[in-house]
Formats: C-alpha cells, structure tokens, sequence
C-alpha cells in the first residue's frame, strides 16, 4: 500500500466565509473585521488559485472542481471531511457536524472522477450516523498510515470513538485512540481534528506532543510510530496555532516527494525542524492567510488524496 499519491481533488470556493456552524468547536476560526463577504471570498480564490498552480507546478496531478453558489457551502474548500479515496476503489463517505456542511457531498463529483478513468468499486456511506448525532470527519479526524495499516484518530464532538472503530475494521485498519487538547482561555478544549495537530508521512510523523495530555496515551501513539520506524518531529501547541500539524506528503508524476503546507506553517518551523523534514522531501508552501484564518482549516485540509485506481 503506498503512502502518498500523485493525484489530489481540490474544491474551489465561489462563497467562502467564516463557518458560523463550525466555529462553535473549531477555536483556529476568526472573523475578519472590514472586509465584505465578497472580498474574503476573493481573497480565499486568489489563495487556492496560486496553491493549485504549485502543486502542478511541482508535478501534482490536481483535480480542480468549483463549488456552486446554490448549496452555500462555505466550507467546501474542505473536500477531505466528507470522502476518502482508497486503493482498492472504496470510497468513504463521512458523517459532518455542521449542517451546511452536509451539502458538499456531491454524487456529480464522483461521477467526474469515474469519467477521468478512476475506478469507484464501493461506497461506504456512513452518513446516517448523521441522524443520531455522531460525527466522523473523513481524514480530518482519522489520520491513515496505509503502508502499515494504522489509524490514528484524537476523539472530538467530530470523531466518535464507535463509528472510527467501525470504519477500521470496514477497511481493515488497527486503530490507535487518544485525546488532543488546546488551550482556549484557561481551558483545555478538545482538538477538533486529528490533522490539526499531526501529520502522516511515509518515513515521518509531525506531532504536537505537548496536546496529548495523558501520559499512557501520548506514549502509546509516541510507540506505534516509533514502532513503524516513523522520524517524529515535534510541534509546539504555538506551531499547531499556526497549522504546522497540517501538512500533506505527496508524490509527483517523477515519484519526488513533497511535504505540503502553508506558509505560515512553513515560516513557523524552526531551522532544525525544517532540516529534520527535508530529509525526508522538498517542502512546498504556499500563503493561505484568509483561508486559514476565516476557514479555520490549512493546506492538508484542502486536498482530498486520490488513490483510486485508474481502469
């Protein structure tokens, strides 16, 4: 099973604003003061235009499809919460928190992958978990190291303990559980997703360790990737703020490898984080400002990876 993929789906915003549904329990969400809903949206399509063209500039096959003004879905530019892509051709479609957010699943999105020559064999739909107020987020809330079958999952109100564990066993997965926090206030609050604070690569992992609070914990998920021969560098809670956990690898059509994140993530690392992560592939950064500070959400957020196999 590989790791990392040459081909990525991206959504590109025609109404995106700050998520007033999501922003109840993601704390990385900020109003913009004095700027119209039609200048952030701007801001936000000027962002992802010049992301989308670095990654194919470097080799990325990006799949580029635009959002429609009738669903008035701001967070569409999130396309990994609501689908995964796997090799064997299953599709997973995810339960969302937010209401709005529920309309960015769309069979037409599905139907153009299968017309560029990408075999769907399988839905897994566990969307009516919707119904019972249980939440799953896609690669947002589980984090898939797919070469050695582990899943990685920090429970929230968006990833539920049960519905993970079944997607594990669905597709043959072993599941690794803990809890990340963040400081809001004086308080330790739940981490919202997963990919906030830690990222998968095939040689290394990005963890904030400092958010796992329990000490069993954090050393059980310390071990498992220690145990798959994973270089851990670690990120400071001040890091996460800055979206350095959102960081995708992925591989160009010549097989060279990327570590992908924003620039503010990029400019947050220090000399020897960045040194440990170039041993392992070029980094790529490009500015998301608006998106992460109205989206809440960063560069690993905007790609959904595409394993499927093409027929």
């Amino acid at each position: 099973m590989r790791q990392t993929t040459n081909s990525v789906l991206m959504i590109r915003p025609v109404a995106f604003r700050m998520n007033e549904q999501t922003a109840v329990n993601n704390y990385y969400q900020k109003v913009l003061d004095g700027l119209l809903p039609s200048t952030v949206n701007a801001k936000a399509q000027q962002e992802f235009d010049t992301f989308a063209e670095k990654l194919r500039a470097a080799g990325i096959d990006v799949i580029v499809i635009d959002d429609n003004l009738q669903t008035d879905t701001p967070d569409s530019i999130f396309p990994n919460n609501w689908v995964s892509f796997h090799e064997n051709g299953e599709i997973a479609l995810y339960p969302m928190f937010a209401e709005n957010r529920r309309r960015e699943r769309r069979e037409d999105i599905l139907s153009l992958l299968q017309e560029k020559g990408f075999d769907i064999n399988n839905v897994m739909d566990y969307t009516a978990a919707e119904d019972h107020g249980v939440y799953l987020e896609g690669t947002g809330s589980l984090l898939l190291d797919r070469a050695n079958r582990k899943a990685y999952c920090a429970l929230s109100p968006r990833a539920d303990e049960l519905l993970f564990l079944e997607f594990c066993e669905d597709f043959g997965y072993t599941p690794v559980i803990f809890k990340a926090f963040q400081t809001v206030g004086s308080e330790r609050k739940l981490i919202y997703h997963t990919n906030v604070m830690m990222c998968l690569g095939e040689t290394f992992a990005v963890v904030c360790v400092d958010s796992i609070d329990d000490h069993q914990e954090r050393e059980m998920v310390l071990k498992n990737l220690k145990d798959n021969k994973k270089e851990i560098v670690v990120i400071t809670e001040d890091q996460v703020n800055n979206f350095a956990g959102n960081m995708l690898q992925v591989r160009a059509a010549n097989d060279k490898r990327y570590i992908v994140m924003s620039a503010s993530a990029h400019q947050s690392l220090t000399l020897m984080q960045i040194e440990q992560l170039e041993n392992h592939a070029e980094i790529l950064s490009s500015s998301l400002d608006t998106i992460e500070a109205c989206g809440g959400g960063s560069a690993r957020c905007m790609m959904a990876e595409i394993f499927l196999p093409i027929s």
